[in-house]
């Protein structure tokens, strides 16, 4: 997809393989995941699924492994440093970068200001289970096989 060709050769982009997000999932796997699924909803609808791409692909850009860093607010902090590091990295819009800033609503409580927004807070939020969800199914399926 071109409107992401940028951020996806970018090595800050690429430097997110070295964290895991949820599971054995990386960062940069998640991403990408989070930003193709709201890619197609947005495509579907004929809403602004560029926005959606490109916000989804950085969502997450916090660089650091946040199962180690002793933040146990990550939750709550992380979408502004990914946010910020967005903005340094990249040209992305205002509206991209409220996106990213309001990706984890309900657990923050400012609520995203547009539609790509939302598809954004679910995408992740459904990204994220299925990759937990994967983790637990392979917990299962080893402790019945021991």
């Amino acid at each position: 997809m071109e409107c992401v060709s940028d951020i996806m050769a970018a090595p800050v982009f690429q430097s997110m393989d070295r964290y895991i997000q949820h599971g054995n999932t990386t960062t940069k796997a998640h991403c990408i995941q989070v930003s193709y699924l709201s890619y197609r909803i947005c495509r579907r609808y004929s809403w602004d699924y560029v926005s959606a791409a490109r916000a989804g692909l950085l969502h997450d850009l916090f660089l650091y492994d946040w199962h180690t860093e002793k933040n146990h607010i990550h939750g709550f902090t992380h979408p502004r440093v990914a946010m910020e590091n967005a903005k340094k990295y990249f040209d992305i819009t205002p509206h991209e970068q409220n996106i990213i800033l309001r990706h984890m609503w309900p657990l923050t409580p400012v609520p995203p200001k547009s539609r790509e927004g939302l598809v954004i807070v679910y995408a992740d939020k459904f990204c994220g289970v299925s990759e937990m969800y994967g983790r637990v199914k392979q917990a299962v399926l080893r402790a019945v096989h021991a």
